[in-house]
């Protein structure tokens, strides 16, 4: 029986072994967005949870820890039933930004997805973004380490005109997470289903999201989307009454 360990090694890197499981995967039986996305958020959170800062000992100390911006490459997507192992850690804080790197590979070493995310340390009360040089519950973090991925950022949107409806949902009370707002990972499978037939199996590149204003339940949200042949990108953002709640472009 295959066991799958979760554990810092000597560089200070979490590991997170698992399998993609038959549930994680998509119809082309590869990992799913959504549980890309789970699977990153999973390991971000334990690896803080290990070092001592579980959700319950953020919040005491009044903080939250939300995921702002990632960016993943993909250089080959893991497969049903494929144990893999993401290790993940945090680098050189921004400003504004808490960074975090992203390595997924197979557990012979092949490199399959390269990433990286800003997270931001809030109030859990008002969620108003805290400065990282106050974030003080571990010791500030220096290491750089280069990446292959592109960088998060903003994500540059089409003339409105150029924009068309793919997609829309009312987020329901299984999008929700402890936060009490829909989980960062959802967004995954927003996206997935958002995606025009053509392209639904296309062997996407680079996937960058930004997350803007959470949806809440019982919103309705809109997703529009326009495609660039010639640039090879698929732009998709998510509307609600309240604004953009996510955007998101895909290169293949």
């Amino acid at each position: 029986m295959k066991e799958y360990r979760q554990f810092h090694d000597s560089d200070k890197k979490f590991n997170f072994q698992t399998m993609v499981y038959f549930c994680e995967a998509n119809d082309s039986k590869q990992l799913s967005f959504y549980d890309l996305l789970k699977i990153a958020s999973d390991g971000a959170v334990e690896d803080y949870n290990q070092q001592g800062m579980s959700r319950e000992m953020l919040t005491e100390n009044g903080f939250a820890i939300l995921v702002s911006r990632l960016s993943f490459r993909f250089h080959r997507m893991p497969r049903e039933n494929e144990a893999i192992v993401l290790k993940t850690w945090e680098e050189k804080s921004e400003a504004l930004q808490l960074v975090r790197a992203y390595e997924f590979e197979s557990m012979d070493g092949e490199k399959l997805i390269s990433g990286l995310g800003g997270w931001v340390a809030v109030r859990p009360a008002d969620h108003k973004i805290v400065p990282t040089k106050m974030f003080q519950l571990r010791p500030p973090v220096d290491l750089q380490t280069e990446h292959d991925c592109l960088k998060y950022g903003k994500i540059a949107h089409p003339d409105e005109s150029e924009l068309s409806l793919f997609d829309e949902r009312i987020i329901k009370y299984s999008d929700l997470d402890g936060n009490g707002h829909t989980n960062n990972a959802r967004y995954g499978a927003f996206i997935a289903d958002a995606l025009p037939e053509n392209l639904r199996h296309v062997a996407f590149k680079d996937f960058r999201l930004n997350y803007a204003k959470e949806a809440k339940l019982g919103q309705k949200v809109q997703v529009f989307g326009n495609v660039d042949e010639n640039a090879k990108r698929l732009f998709l953002v998510g509307k609600t009454d309240d604004g953009v709640s996510f955007e998101a472009e895909l290169f293949w």
